[in-house]
């Protein structure tokens, strides 16, 4: 596995962050943090940055955004029950998709990052994404 770029590394980096409450459920049998948790965590911050993104009453019937690809670094394990930090951005914005990039910060440390790669359709195929779209995707951009 290649490590992160150091960019991802940083908090600061990100636009958007929220906090996170571990709960006692997401730890394995070693005490840490659980692979289904860390995704768990990644999808919620997603979806809260999709929906400041394109807010869902705003875009047409037809239209639909979806996961096309996720890929989670776990780089240090996590312990409940400490809060996490998950820190969001768009980090590549494509003709009909875009990246959403996240690093999951525990007592001052990256312990995980995630892309997702994220596709706009249309009456099920790919469509470019509209322009107010894109406004609002450069609005979220990463630092990096």
């Amino acid at each position: 596995m290649a490590r992160p770029e150091p960019w991802k590394l940083i908090a600061e980096n990100y636009p958007v962050s929220v906090v996170m409450q571990t709960r006692f459920q997401d730890i394995d049998p070693n005490r840490h943090l659980n692979n289904v948790a860390f995704a768990s965590m990644f999808e919620n911050a997603r979806v809260r940055l999709n929906r400041n993104l394109r807010p869902w009453a705003d875009r047409p019937r037809n239209e639909r955004s979806m996961v096309a690809a996720v890929t989670i670094n776990y780089l240090r394990e996590g312990h409940y029950p400490d809060d996490v930090e998950i820190s969001s951005g768009v980090s590549r914005i494509g003709t009909s998709s875009y990246v959403i990039t996240q690093a999951m910060f525990q007592n001052g440390h990256c312990i995980a990052t995630c892309d997702s790669v994220i596709v706009c359709r249309t009456d099920g195929e790919g469509k470019p994404l509209r322009a107010e779209v894109l406004a609002e995707l450069e609005k979220m951009r990463t630092i990096g």
